[in-house]
């Protein structure tokens, strides 16, 4: 059996940049373990598997070690790649049913916009190990659905952090952003998403992060419009948008390969 399958950098408008993703085009659902083989295979931040359904498409994303419930950037390139491959025709709507309910892409001037649910944090006691990990002095400490959230005082603590990994993946949550406002009126914040739980030691740029990051700066800077920064070493540049309980994302994708699967 022959599948395409695309690597697609997403959050980047070059290749090389942003987050790498690889798009699986089935024409059914697969087993689980097969596509978690698959995702261990190409060995990416993520790799989504989309397969056609009444009204749109079914969306899994893994990494090398596990399914994720949500991935803003696995579900940006698979929007890209529907498009590339001509599965949509270039104005319509993706949708996409995943585990972590319905989402949508549509895109315009070269912007892929994502309709999110927002996952607001709640201010919250850091756990053990989690400052220690980070060894900065925190302004606020939060807790989403998903993530621990961390402000620091900075952009230049957030851009010069070097976690200790070790000690952070026993911190039991998915995943731990740090932020700050940023130091520049290129962008209203930016941040850094670590993960190691889920074998992602650095995550280049992580949509679902910003679906927690955005209501919390939509709050503290009093406007619901907003640019930001994921300050990895490729970078990526998001453009949001709060609206009540949804947060749209706005990137820009790159085909870097595209081929055939043999498995």
């Amino acid at each position: 059996m022959k599948i395409s399958f695309f690597h697609i950098d997403a959050f980047a408008d070059q290749a090389f940049a942003g987050n790498p993703a690889a798009v699986c085009l089935l024409t059914q659902p697969a087993d689980a373990t097969w596509m978690q083989q698959v995702a261990a295979e190409m060995n990416l931040p993520a790799t989504a598997f989309l397969s056609p359904q009444a009204h749109g498409f079914q969306l899994r994303w893994f990494t090398a070690q596990t399914e994720l419930e949500f991935c803003g950037h696995g579900t940006l390139a698979s929007a890209h790649a529907l498009w590339a491959a001509k599965k949509l025709a270039m104005d319509e709507t993706a949708n996409f049913y995943t585990r972590g309910g319905h989402l949508t892409a549509t895109q315009a001037d070269g912007w892929i916009q994502l309709n999110f649910p927002a996952t607001p944090a709640e201010p919250a006691e850091p756990p053990a190990g989690l400052l220690e990990a980070l060894a900065v002095e925190a302004v606020y400490v939060g807790k989403s659905k998903f993530d621990y959230l961390v402000e620091v005082a900075t952009e230049a603590l957030v851009r010069a952090l070097q976690p200790d990994l070790t000690l952070l993946r026993r911190v039991p949550t998915r995943g731990v952003i740090v932020t700050s406002r940023s130091a520049t009126a290129d962008y209203d914040f930016v941040s850094r998403f670590f993960a190691p739980a889920t074998g992602i030691p650095e995550d280049p740029v992580t949509g679902s992060a910003h679906c927690c990051l955005t209501p919390y700066w939509s709050n503290r800077l009093g406007k619901t419009t907003l640019v930001a920064y994921q300050a990895s070493q490729r970078g990526g540049l998001l453009r949001l948008r709060q609206a009540d309980d949804r947060v749209y994302l706005s990137g820009r994708a790159v085909t870097v390969l595209a081929g055939e699967l043999f498995a």
